[in-house]
Order: structure tokens, then sequence, then C-alpha cells
């Protein structure tokens, strides 16, 4: 029991990003083997162009943790969970709407939607996760990180994180600049005429097929 709470207390920067980064690659691997399950083809799942990353997963790893690591009832972890969750899942869809002019889910449809932007279904699964996650598999990634950061040292997890933070600004810039020429802006810079290049909207369809411009 001492070893538990050790771990759950254990935590500090260098470890939550960690937790993020493992969060963000395991949340797309998730997503992308669901939809091959349930669709039968593969489509792409990730949030940044240059790494199979989904940020979403990886805070949302990061926010179960700090606020339900320590407590040990799962019921309460379970309904925290649920709440979090949701609230999580609603303010990243107003947030992507509110920047970039689209969303990438929308529960309209749902019968048991949520203002549209998160669902009850997903409420409980968020549940589900915070349960497994806190008693399982934080755990586990605890003691791994904390061996990864005895082999690698802090240096190189702070040249990840500019990596990283690199590859979420460059893909905003791209969807941002999207949006931009959905209102007819030319470009007017080089990083512009990069994007309007490289990213233009075909590339970008293939890259996130489920965002979709808020009319």
């Amino acid at each position: 029991m001492k070893d538990k709470e050790n771990i759950k207390n254990n935590l500090n920067f260098l470890k939550l990003f960690w937790l993020f980064f493992i969060g963000c690659f395991a949340g797309v691997i998730v997503e992308t083997l669901w939809c091959i399950i349930t669709n039968g083809y593969f489509e792409s799942r990730t949030a940044l162009i240059l790494e199979p990353l989904n940020p979403i997963y990886g805070f949302g790893a990061v926010l179960i943790t700090l606020c339900f690591s320590k407590l040990k009832n799962n019921i309460i972890i379970f309904v925290g969970c649920m709440f979090v969750g949701g609230i999580f899942e609603y303010l990243c869809s107003l947030f992507q709407e509110t920047i970039f002019g689209t969303v990438s889910w929308y529960y309209s449809a749902d019968s048991l939607g949520i203002f549209e932007r998160t669902s009850l279904i997903y409420c409980i699964f968020w549940g589900i996760l915070g349960i497994v996650w806190v008693n399982f598999i934080y755990p586990y990634f605890s003691k791994l990180i904390d061996k990864i950061l005895k082999k690698v040292g802090n240096k190189l997890t702070y040249v990840l994180i500019a990596i990283v933070t690199f590859d979420c600004i460059f893909s905003s810039g791209a969807v941002y600049r999207q949006s931009q020429r959905r209102k007819n802006i030319e470009a007017t810079n080089i990083i512009d005429e990069f994007y309007d290049k490289n990213y233009n909207d075909n590339v970008l369809k293939i890259i996130y097929p489920k965002m979709s411009v808020v009319k």
C-alpha cells in the first residue's frame, strides 16, 4: 500500500509530460483501432500533423491523474471522471469552434447528447476509463516513466517537449490558415504560402477526416 501511495504522490512536471505524451499516443492507437473495428477501414485519428499524437487524450490523462490518482473509492472516481471528462470534452469542442470555426465531434443526432458537444455514453466511458487508469494503467506507467527519466535524463525530455510543442503550433497554424482561406483571406507572408502549398484543404481532409466546418 505504501508503494502505491508513493507512486501516486511522486508527480512532477516531467512525469506529467510523459503521462501527457503516452496519453496522446495511446489515444490515437485506440481510436484508430476502434475505427477499423467498427467501420472496417483505416482513417486518420491524429490531431497533430508531424506526429501521431492527439493532445486531447494527453490532457485527459493528466487531468484524471491530478484529480483522482490519490482517491481509493472507485464510485467517486467513476462519477468524478464522468463529470470532469464530459466538461473537458465540451470545452475542447467549444475551443475548437471558437478558434478555428470547426468541430471534430458533434452529437446533434445523439438522443443522449449533452448540448451537442458531449454525450452521456461518452461520459460513462470517461468514468470507466478513470477507474482503469487510476487503479491499473497509471501505477504501471508511473514506474515505467521513472525508469525512462533515469535513462534518458531531463535534457532529452525537454527536447521531446520542444518537438511536441512545435508540432502543436505547426498543426494549429495549418488549421488556422485553412480558416482564413474559407474567408478568402489571401496569403500575406511566406508561412501562409507554405501552408497553402503543402497543407491545402484536400491534404487536411485526409489528416482530419472528422473535422467539419460550423455553419
